[in-house]
């Protein structure tokens, strides 16, 4: 007799966090105590082990999770998917791309998009399916009904972290713990206050710990945090610091792990804002953390530029951060973003000088490419082509060890997206 359902998470390098999310969501709900969880990756994988899991199971959900630099890698995926499966599995879509764009979404093959943070939803629509129920009244969502219009459910409350683990237990995967949701800044470039609110929300240091002692318990002592800034751990507003409840949670966490466990803070996978780097967050990093780097996120050397971002720094805040963090005695790599919307020749210059500057005094660029993401200000901002001259200079920091990124790949792809969003908006 065929089991009554199965989830499949399309497992990837780039989604492992939002599905370890997920899935420790699931395994909360006593109502879906009975589904199998299954982890696939790559491709190939993927549809040899839907053809095992479609005969073993009456009901077979696959959930995708894409960013929009994967948009056409995931659309032949989606394609082929149908190609072979036609509609005998239920294929439904998250993550920061189906959340921005959720009817192109649906068109490309997709049954249901989740819209946001997916904890909850995801939930109601495994127990709905398994009871062969209605999904169309959860909140959360969006599909096409019988005569292919575009319907969205709503928006769902934002979700309390404490309420659900930061991975699964049962279904074991670890990885990363979030401590914070939602960024007050409102970058013009970033889709994280777009999709995850504006107020920050910080998992307990309880909760936390709890899955840290868990770890331990599985011999795994190597701890990093998920947060849009780490220093903003415990801050009402994501604005003012909270030195108090960052050392609760370091000195708690260091506790549980001792002397010879890894405890990173600020460094990947989350960065810091500049201004939150003081004499302060410095000295809780190195008393309680081991890594020997910090992340700042400076994005741009021009004032004019980070303003028209909604940055909501200085430049000298940027230069303060390096600077004390070098005096401090670590290493230190600052993010660039290269080619952001209406930059001029003069402002172009101001970053190079700023990179100039920066390298001397001892950090390492970080280096992007600016890429418009659905639902952000800057989504429908023409991509230029990053100048020869700043391409000259990166390439020789690039040379001397100074630079690293990303960015030749990144620009490819932001004239792609350009020209997707542009037939977007004439469609």
């Amino acid at each position: 007799m065929k089991e009554r359902i199965a989830f499949v998470a399309y497992y990837q390098k780039q989604n492992i966090y939002s599905f370890n999310a997920l899935i420790g969501a699931i395994e909360t709900d006593d109502n879906l105590k009975d589904i199998s969880i299954y982890y696939v990756r790559g491709k190939q994988n993927l549809f040899k082990e839907l053809l095992k899991i479609k005969k073993k199971h009456q009901n077979v959900v696959l959930g995708i999770s894409f960013f929009t630099t994967q948009l056409w890698e995931i659309n032949n995926l989606v394609k082929e998917l149908r190609k072979n499966f036609l509609h005998e599995i239920i294929i439904i879509a998250g993550g920061p791309h189906p959340t921005g764009e959720p009817l192109r979404t649906l068109k490309m093959g997709f049954d249901i998009v989740v819209i946001g943070e997916g904890e909850e939803t995801i939930c109601e629509l495994l127990k709905t399916i398994k009871h062969n129920g209605d999904f169309k009244e959860i909140k959360g969502i969006a599909y096409l009904n019988g005569n292919n219009e575009y319907k969205y459910t709503g928006k769902r409350t934002l979700v309390n972290l404490d309420i659900y683990p930061p991975f699964p237990i049962k279904n074991t995967q670890f990885g990363a713990i979030e401590i914070t949701r939602g960024c007050p800044y409102v970058c013009y470039y970033c889709q994280t206050p777009y999709i995850l609110g504006t107020q920050p929300r910080h998992r307990s240091v309880e909760c936390i710990c709890k899955y840290i002692e868990f770890m331990k318990r599985e011999k795994l002592t190597d701890i990093r945090f998920i947060s849009p800034n780490a220093f903003s751990y415990g801050s009402k507003d994501g604005k003012t610091l909270n030195i108090a409840k960052i050392e609760d949670l370091l000195s708690n966490v260091r506790k549980i792990i001792g002397n010879t466990g890894k405890l990173f803070f600020g460094s990947f996978p989350s960065e810091v804002r500049p201004e939150h780097v003081t004499k302060e967050t410095l000295d809780l990093v190195l008393r309680y953390a081991n890594n020997d780097n910090i992340i700042i996120g400076a994005q741009s050397g021009s004032q004019r530029i980070l303003d028209l971002c909604h940055r909501d720094h200085s430049i000298e805040d940027v230069i303060n951060a390096v600077e004390i963090s070098i005096n401090a005695g670590l290493k230190v790599n600052v993010d660039f973003i290269f080619g952001l919307p209406n930059e001029s020749d003069e402002d172009i210059k101001l970053t190079i000088k700023m990179m100039d500057y920066l390298t001397k005094k001892g950090a390492k660029i970080h280096t992007h490419a600016f890429i418009p993401l659905p639902q952000t200000p800057f989504a429908q901002k023409k991509v230029q082509p990053i100048s020869k001259k700043l391409k000259d200079v990166v390439n020789e920091l690039n040379s001397r060890g100074l630079a690293f990124g990303e960015w030749k790949k990144q620009e490819q792809l932001a004239m792609k997206i350009s020209k997707y969003f542009k037939q977007t908006r004439e469609a």
